[in-house]
């Protein structure tokens, strides 16, 4: 069984450089990666990858080194011949399909409008091509493994991950669950219009920004800086989750965040949303100083006239 990956050529901005490589790209039959100061890395163990991108980036944070390291090594070790590939520009456009049909090789000076040295040849199909998505549909980062069922719903539907395989764990509400993961990515895309800038979405790198944002014990559902005091804000959906398992999950992730992220005494805050008022979680959030609350509404109305 074929596994689906999906992997930006380069960055989406500026438009003409990224047209330019993606159009080399596809006339090839080619997908590349970056990370050229690396150098020749394609025979090289796990462990001295991780090394090297280690060395080659010390000022990188030890979250962005595994990330690199994880990336490159599935370029050269984990994709194989008959494997799909997604080609993306920026997180809502799906350029085009492909069959990786080679293994990864290592060939600097390629391509002549970027220095990618790393490649894969890819037989690019007709269709689809250039689709685009009302939302956010692609992680931030260069490349990743989607399911089948992610694959699927990117190509033949609205590019809405499936939800339902999403829901793991103990889930009171499957419906505000639901609900929830839409409202995420209306959160990001809005961002500053909710919190009239009073707190901006961490960017660590090109490869990863605040939502979704991994660490080794979870994936955070946005991570955020406030303006006036440089803290890192946790910030979570509640998603129909128990109060006690949300309220923990969230101390968890201000615990690693502490651990991992802040420099020079950074404070660690946390923010929940939810929907509906909860006693439960107010008990719990009673008992806490640093974790907030908030909130949301939706509203719906038809009318028989635009």
């Amino acid at each position: 069984m074929p596994r689906y990956w999906v992997i930006a050529p380069v960055e989406s901005k500026p438009r003409e450089l990224f047209d330019k490589v993606w159009q080399f790209d596809l006339t090839n039959n080619l997908i590349s990666i970056g990370w050229k100061q690396l150098g020749d890395v394609s025979n090289m163990s796990r462990e001295e990858l991780s090394e090297a991108v280690a060395s080659t980036y010390p000022d990188k944070p030890p979250q962005t080194k595994g990330l690199y390291a994880n990336m490159i090594w599935a370029f050269y070790h984990e994709i194989n011949p008959g494997d799909i590939i997604v080609a993306r520009r920026g997180r809502k456009t799906l350029t085009a399909v492909g069959k990786v049909n080679g293994p990864a090789y290592y060939t600097p000076g390629k391509c002549p409008d970027h220095g990618h040295p790393h490649f894969m040849e890819v037989l690019w199909q007709s269709q689809p091509r250039d689709k685009d998505y009302h939302g956010i549909v692609f992680p931030m980062r260069t490349l990743a493994e989607l399911t089948e069922q992610q694959f699927r719903s990117l190509v033949e539907g609205s590019g809405m991950p499936p939800i339902t395989q999403e829901i793991t764990g103990t889930t009171e509400n499957a419906s505000e669950f639901v609900l929830e993961k839409y409202l995420e990515d209306f959160i990001v895309s809005n961002f500053d219009a909710i919190f009239k800038k009073k707190y901006k979405i961490y960017e660590e790198s090109e490869q990863i920004n605040g939502q979704q944002y991994p660490t080794d014990i979870g994936t955070i559902d946005i991570l955020a800086i406030e303006a006036e005091s440089s803290a890192f804000v946790v910030i979570e959906l509640k998603k129909g989750r128990p109060s006690d398992q949300v309220v923990g999950q969230t101390l968890r992730y201000m615990g690693w965040v502490k651990e991992n992220l802040c420099t020079n005494g950074q404070a660690v805050k946390g923010l929940v949303i939810c929907r509906d008022a909860d006693p439960k979680l107010s008990y719990a959030l009673a008992m806490t100083n640093n974790i907030d609350v908030r909130y949301y509404s939706v509203w719906f109305k038809l009318r028989e006239a635009p």
